[in-house]
């Protein structure tokens, strides 16, 4: 794609079908597509999926935050067209968008982790692979084909294991690690309490820990073979309560590719990632599915940025439109991951649904920097006004 001003392309194909009388059959706001990817749910997977921690107020001010930013329009700027390419830890990307890591993929659609990488191969933005997964990593990364992807890992208490998962990452073709840290226990969620559904426990996306053999080994010393055995064992793996900053050292010992740590909203956690040998922060609270009571991550954007001196910085929570994707950009951030809009976009239709949620994030974003009148993402920092 030569020149980010084709990602607009998307808008003039809509009207230009319209002509010849065919309407969109997705919905174009985020409104209509949650109402359409919710309908599509099973009710738990739905509360799965849409659900916070608490009463959903660190969710809802995730997104409302964005309210209280907005970017300053530059007339006569010559942006006929615009550049939205990045670079992003070796990696040159064609926009700055990603697709977050989510592990429930695999129940909100059938195929759904693979689903969504083929959407990944042809839209050319990378997913974050989760590690909760219903098809094993390597699938997924072949599914991405040329796109570049990117292995989100839940760090687990069983050292072997969290080296294993990465090992076969690296050997997938990964390009980087995302290494998430504000999931070592699952937060107070009510609407999966309601229904005492976690789909883990049914035994569900476990296939990464399925076909790795450090896993098989754990389970055969357990004495186990069954379903109940696996979730017993996984369940005593997931998440290791024990780590500090000292682990950095550990973590960086595992693999060459780059390290991302996720869940960063501190300055001063920042720079201990940085110091520590990590090479980007990927600013996020989870979305506030896991802790209630916390500050909108975009709050926190402009510090972590600073605090980074150069370093990239992926933001991750509360995105729900291109608009979104702006700002973040305008206030820092190397890359913005968005999450629950393709989720959703999965759940109405599938891999075109992804795709769509994708072309229209993008063609949002491009559009909305050739009205007000920015070339690339360089031009937008700094741009960004309190309202």
């Amino acid at each position: 794609m030569s020149g980010m001003a084709a990602f607009s392309d998307y808008q003039l194909g809509i009207y230009l079908q319209g002509v010849a009388g065919v309407a969109p059959d997705l919905p174009m706001s985020y409104a209509e597509l949650e109402r359409a990817g919710s309908a599509a749910m099973d009710p738990a997977v739905l509360g799965y999926v849409a659900g916070g921690a608490g009463d959903e107020s660190t969710q809802t001010a995730n997104v409302t935050a964005f309210e209280g930013f907005g970017l300053m329009p530059r007339m006569l700027a010559g942006a006929a067209e615009r550049d939205l390419s990045i670079d992003l830890v070796g990696m040159r990307l064609p926009s700055p968008l990603l697709l977050a890591p989510v592990g429930v993929l695999g129940v909100v659609a059938e195929d759904g982790d693979l689903q969504t990488a083929r959407a990944s191969a042809v839209t050319g933005v990378p997913m974050i692979a989760s590690t909760l997964s219903e098809a094993p990593l390597e699938a997924v990364r072949e599914a991405q084909g040329g796109t570049p992807g990117l292995f989100q890992l839940y760090p687990p208490a069983d050292r072997a294991l969290a080296e294993s998962l990465v090992h076969r990452a690296e050997a997938a073709g990964y390009g980087a690690i995302v290494i998430t840290l504000d999931t070592w226990i699952n937060g107070w969620r009510p609407r999966d309490l309601e229904r005492a559904y976690l789909p883990m426990l049914q035994g569900k996306c476990l296939a990464n820990y399925l076909t790795d053999p450090r896993f098989r080994t754990l389970l055969a010393e357990s004495g186990g073979t069954g379903g109940e055995a696996v979730v017993r064992l996984w369940a005593s793996l997931f998440g290791n309560p024990t780590m500090t900053w000292d682990d950095l050292a550990w973590f960086r010992s595992m693999t060459s590719l780059p390290i991302l740590l996720k869940g960063i909203c501190d300055p001063d956690d920042a720079k201990r990632a940085l110091d520590g040998g990590m090479d980007g922060i990927v600013c996020s609270n989870h979305g506030g599915r896991q802790a209630n009571g916390g500050i909108p991550a975009i709050e926190c954007l402009e510090p972590v940025v600073a605090a980074a001196e150069g370093a990239p910085v992926v933001f991750d929570s509360g995105v729900r439109s291109g608009v979104d994707v702006v700002k973040a950009l305008g206030l820092g951030a190397t890359a913005v991951a968005v999450g629950r809009p393709y989720v959703h976009g999965l759940a109405a239709a599938g891999q075109r649904g992804v795709e769509h949620v994708v072309r229209s994030l993008l063609a949002e974003a491009d559009l909305t920097m050739a009205v007000d009148g920015y070339r690339d993402i360089a031009a937008l920092r700094g741009e960004i006004r309190r309202r």
